[in-house]
């Protein structure tokens, strides 16, 4: 399970303009069922994906699919993590 976490780079009216593309990007990674969840940071410094990958490369090729990387709208870090406790109700996301 990996963190995406970004930092956004340019003016919020600039990313707004890009949130429609960014969209369609989360869409299709949501129908792939490789994110769990997403969001806007508060404050709106950037934002955070949570994504079920086979590796960090594999999700550095979703990464460069984003609209907001693809434009140098937002930098991302890669944090991967394993559950080691969780609510029962997560388990659907781990197997």
């Amino acid at each position: 399970m990996f963190l995406m976490i970004l930092n956004y780079l340019k003016p919020l009216e600039y990313l707004d303009e890009l949130i429609p593309a960014h969209i369609e990007f989360l869409d299709r990674f949501y129908n792939q069922s490789k994110f769990i969840a997403s969001g806007r940071r508060n404050p709106r410094v950037g934002g955070v994906i949570i994504a079920k990958a086979s590796c960090e490369e594999e999700v550095w090729e979703i990464i460069k699919q984003d609209p907001f990387y693809i434009n140098g709208a937002a930098e991302y870090e890669v944090i991967e993590f394993i559950p080691s406790k969780y609510d029962p109700r997560f388990e659907c996301f781990l197997s």
